[in-house]
């Protein structure tokens, strides 16, 4: 089934099923070589380039095992996953749930004026506002030097913009809100999901939850491709793989909050829970992200131990995945180097052929950021 889509837009699709194809291991270079051709293929030779990349074999000597079905994920762990005593009074439960969710809305809002910049122009932005390294939210520059980067005046400009449009800040000095942001959105909207379903949720009512509440245009990549399948009848896990090359990028890590913080001690619980939540838009890395960042969630109300907490969400996915071996990576250059900037550098020599916000960079970064940020 293919819905109606703008030729220009398959294209693109059919691009980034090959960088996906590629990435998961699968022999496509015969189909590569035909797509050096794309720009002049119609609708129909499109179709048949993306069902030559389905039937694509996968190669015999990729080393990892990444399955995507839950008995089979739990069968490729490096270890059971236990129960961790809780010794909280309710108070100091409460307190760690509104601290987590807090912090989320704190760190969203520290990252989206400059969302979408590599670590170069953050840098750049803060040496002209005289402020790197960054100590408090991002400064607005009142005054920009006259060899300022376009993107730079282009970035603040419509920052500016926006404020005067909403009120709603995001600079120092103009943050009186959260503002609206899909990472936020997806908190709230599971939250929704166990108030109206109770914890034995399936994937196909958060996706009922998602058609009731979430605008299509406000939702991305993989989710906005999950989307589009719902609307035309599928059903999960069919809805995380028709005509979606995204379904290994970001989208269901950044939807694992609630899921550590209604099953505190219990990482099993909660990767289950990310699992059922995960399947509706991603498969095997993607599905990954949001089970290992919700099992370290569940883990954090336990102790303070970043390393613990790591490895405990490193337990809750298959161990010969691509991503268990980036944090463990991490995990190694953090010992070997005492300076961050040593370990970005480690991460971005292997694993910078990832997109942007793709799932195992990010979550590499994300380990580094607590190895070295102290939780």
């Amino acid at each position: 089934m293919v819905a109606y889509m703008r030729v220009e837009d398959f294209r693109q699709i059919v691009r980034d099923e090959i960088v996906q194809r590629k990435e998961e291991g699968y022999d496509v270079a015969e189909i590569e070589e035909k797509a050096s051709k794309i720009e002049s293929m119609n609708l129909s030779e499109l179709k048949a380039l993306l069902e030559a990349l389905e039937r694509s074999p996968l190669k015999p000597d990729f080393p990892y095992r990444e399955p995507s079905n839950l008995p089979e994920i739990i069968a490729e762990r490096p270890r059971r996953l236990e129960k961790i005593s809780v010794k909280l009074s309710d108070e100091d439960l409460f307190d760690k749930i509104y601290g987590g969710w807090l912090g989320r809305c704190a760190g969203c809002l520290l990252g989206k004026p400059v969302e979408g910049l590599s670590r170069e122009q953050i840098e750049v932005w803060l040496n002209i506002a005289g402020e790197y390294p960054l100590r408090d939210y991002f400064p607005p520059i009142q005054s920009l030097p006259e060899d300022a980067p376009k993107w730079l005046r282009d970035r603040l400009l419509h920052i500016d913009r926006m404020f005067k449009k909403t009120g709603v800040g995001v600079l120092r000095g103009q943050i009186n809100r959260m503002a609206r942001d899909d990472d936020i959105d997806y908190t709230i909207i599971n939250l929704h999901v166990l108030e109206n379903y109770g914890a034995n949720f399936t994937a196909m009512d958060v996706g009922e939850v998602w058609l009731h509440l979430l605008p299509y245009l406000q939702v991305y990549t993989a989710e906005r491709a999950a989307y589009r399948n719902l609307v035309n009848g599928l059903q999960p896990p069919e809805t995380a793989t028709l005509m979606n090359p995204y379904r290994e990028w970001i989208g269901a890590q950044i939807r694992a909050d609630m899921w550590g913080y209604v099953a505190p001690g219990n990482p099993d619980l909660a990767a289950s829970l990310a699992y059922r939540d995960a399947s509706l838009s991603h498969v095997k890395n993607g599905i990954y992200g949001e089970m290992f960042v919700s099992a370290m969630i569940s883990a954090a109300f336990t102790t303070d131990i970043i390393e613990d907490i790591i490895e405990v969400g490193l337990s809750a996915i298959p161990g010969k995945s691509r991503l268990a071996e980036a944090i463990r990576d991490v995990l190694a250059w953090s010992r070997e180097y005492a300076d961050w900037r040593d370990t970005w550098r480690r991460i971005f020599e292997k694993y910078g052929r990832y997109h942007f916000v793709h799932t195992i960079n990010n979550a590499a970064i994300v380990v580094m950021g607590l190895l070295y940020g102290g939780g």
